[in-house]
């Protein structure tokens, strides 16, 4: 297996530096003309201001603002950061050991970094937190879903994990607060063929082979409200809300289905009841049975005057 090249420059705020390979055949005199064409995010002005510091660089260090375009090179550099909105939650350990770490995500917390969530994320927190700086997590949970993600610690174990989530070797169990319908017929298997386009924020829901697959229960209900267990089969995105709402039962908080709501980006009222709470396998390297259990709880149920005006 082909070892992954390591950066030539450290970490910032618990990430790697944006690698860009460049390109075999072009006609630019440097590379910073490349840079200019190949960012067009990035100011011409800024990628200036990088290359005068010395802020972009190849495998022999600084990059000179006139050097010229080496075909098949690379070269590093660390982005700038978005300006973010502190989300005012803490990220729970549930355990921790020389290969794992199991936690907690709150609600509005992004598992990774991707688009206006960079330091905001589980991921970079934890790393900083906990200096772990070569954390990564074996699967996702959605910004607005809360509870258990497990993170590899150990970089020469991550495969190992990673592929237990790829192959769905793990149970995964999960809560809801929705809507009670007496005359909804449950516990079933719901099944459907999703589709999630890059430039749409919303999966949807079409005619064709199932792909997707979540068994639902309800546990109890009271006052109009059920509080619900699903326990998906596949991993689609946004599958258990786009599940719940086929049902008639959308999930409490979701501001996508069955309408998309504008909410801002520092609202951080009234959260997507839909919580992870179990993760079972079969370690990989161990053999040996694991499951985690969540710590949080939805406070739809146990507050929902509450669960109106806070997260």
């Amino acid at each position: 297996m082909r070892r992954r090249q390591k950066p030539p420059l450290p970490k910032r705020h618990g990430l790697d530096p944006a690698r860009l390979r460049l390109p075999e055949e072009g006609s630019w005199a440097t590379i910073r003309d490349h840079l200019v064409e190949r960012l067009p995010r990035v100011p011409a002005t800024r990628i200036d201001e990088l290359l005068a510091e010395g802020g972009i660089v190849d495998l022999d260090g600084p990059i000179a603002p006139d050097a010229p375009y080496v075909p098949g090179g690379a070269v590093w550099f660390h982005r700038d950061l978005p300006q973010e909105t502190e989300v005012p939650f803490e990220i729970t350990i549930v355990h921790r050991d020389d290969t794992l770490l199991v936690v907690d995500k709150p609600h509005f917390l992004s598992t990774i970094p991707r688009g206006q969530h960079i330091l905001q994320t589980a991921l970079v927190r934890l790393r900083r937190e906990l200096d772990l700086p070569d954390l990564i997590p074996a699967h996702r949970l959605d910004r607005a879903t809360a509870g258990l993600v497990l993170f590899v610690v150990d970089p020469a174990r991550r495969g190992a994990y990673q592929t237990l989530f790829h192959k769905r070797q793990v149970r995964k169990r999960y809560e809801a607060i929705a809507p009670y319908r007496p005359e909804l017929t449950l516990p079933r298997t719901v099944r459907s063929r999703i589709i999630k386009e890059r430039t749409i924020l919303r999966a949807f829901e079409m005619e064709g082979e199932p792909n997707a697959e979540t068994f639902v229960e309800l546990l109890e209900h009271r006052d109009g409200l059920g509080r619900y267990r699903l326990s998906p089969h596949t991993g689609r995105t946004h599958q258990l809300r786009l599940h719940m709402n086929g049902l008639g039962v959308p999930i409490l908080g979701d501001d996508f289905y069955p309408d998309l709501t504008d909410r801002p980006i520092d609202d951080f009222t009234r959260p997507l009841q839909l919580l992870a709470t179990t993760l079972e396998f079969t370690d990989p390297l161990t053999h040996e049975p694991r499951r985690f259990d969540t710590t949080r709880s939805l406070l739809a149920w146990s507050d929902l005057e509450g669960w109106s005006g806070r997260a």
